[in-house]
Parts: structure tokens; sequence; C-alpha cells
């Protein structure tokens, strides 16, 4: 898939949007040739780093059973810029794929040079694939993710590789993270997390602290 991906997104600048209340972030839309991309912006001051936070195949600014609003306000105060990104085609991947580098292009406009591609479901195969085709990103997070569209896992090397998933999925079976895992090259991590379902809510306490502390390894 990742080889008939069609690389013709180009970044056109950005422009306020004001999402609904309560959601966390400045509200941005980056703007494309294939029309603009709504976003939550958590900017940090002067920040060199920045998170790119993509959901599952309905879109939308959430994924990681909550932890993407939690992590991308509690990363500024460590320097890192968070954006999370809906579709504009929420369910296609080769659309969803552009979308993530038009963000990277975004971020990179604002300062960020090291960018880190973070992904639940449909979205973990999105920023697997996405992830060789921008060399301002340094690693990788699939939460939960499918297999479909990520089976040039091991193009994602050298950068850090990290899988998370649950052993009681009923949605995407833990072995989808497993795959990715085997197609994968180093540097690459698989945890799975026992009585846990796909939306990961029941390790969220666990996930926490191993996700930012990735994001502020790798990033």
């Amino acid at each position: 898939m990742l080889g008939r991906t069609p690389v013709a997104i180009e970044y056109e600048g950005s422009r306020p949007w004001q999402p609904p209340e309560d959601r966390g972030g400045t509200g941005i839309e980056v703007l494309t040739n294939l029309g603009p991309i709504r976003c939550l912006y958590h900017a940090a001051p002067s920040a060199e780093r920045a998170v790119v936070w993509v959901s599952g195949a309905y879109g939308g600014f959430s994924g990681g059973g909550g932890l993407y609003s939690i992590l991308s306000d509690e990363l500024i105060a460590d320097g890192v810029s968070s954006l999370r990104l809906d579709y504009r085609h929420p369910n296609v991947l080769h659309h969803s794929i552009m979308d993530v580098l038009a963000g990277v292009s975004f971020l990179q406009s604002q300062g960020c040079e090291r960018v880190a591609l973070v992904g639940h479901s449909f979205g973990g195969a999105v920023v697997i694939a996405a992830a060789p085709l921008a060399d301002a990103v340094t690693t990788v997070v699939g939460l939960a993710s499918q297999t479909h569209g990520a089976r040039y896992a091991h193009l994602v090397s050298p950068r850090p590789l990290l899988l998370a998933h649950g052993e009681d999925d009923d949605r995407l079976p833990a072995r989808c993270s497993i795959l990715i895992y085997e197609w994968a090259r180093e540097p690459k991590r698989l945890i799975l997390y026992p009585g846990t379902g796909h939306n990961l809510r029941e390790c969220r306490d666990e996930l926490h602290p191993v996700l930012k502390g990735w994001l502020l390894e790798h990033t």
C-alpha cells in the first residue's frame, strides 16, 4: 500500500478555527492544496519538538483511552507541542497519510524539526505508513493498530517504533500488533496489556507514563 500512496499534498498555511468547547488546545485549520484539515494545536513556547496525534477510522481528536488530550497538555511543560489532527476523509488510508504529512509540515513551519507520530487503531497504520515519507519524524507509536496499511512497518526503522495493544481487544485482536512487530525492524518495542479492550481505557494509568516517557526520549 505504501508504494502506491500518492504523496501529492502541499502545505499552504493555516488559519484559526473555532472548535466545540472543552476540546482543549487551539483550533486551527492546516491549509493544503487538497483542502483544510481541522486540528487542535497545543503549542509549547519556542518548541523544537512536537507530536502529531491521530485517531481511528471515524476520525476526531481522541484516542489512547483519553490520553491524547491529557498528554498534549502535559508535554507543553517539557517544551513539546502537540497537533491533534482530524482526517479530511476518515477511513481512507492514503488521504489520511497525506493529512499527517501536512500536519508535520505545519509543525515544521512553527519551528518543530523533530516530530513524533502517534496513532490509534486505523491511525496506527496511518502513522506507520506516513513515517518513512517525512524526514522530520523521529519516532512512531501505534496503539491497538490495524494491520491493513502497516505491512511496510520495516521502513519505519531506524526510527524507534512502540506498539501497545490490549489482550482483550475484540475489534482488532492483539495479534495485529504482534504481526506488525514481527514485520518491523529494530529499534522496536511491543507491550500487551491483559484485561484491556480496544480503547485502552483499562490500562490508561499504566500506559500514561510509558507513552510520555517514550515521546520525551525519542522525539
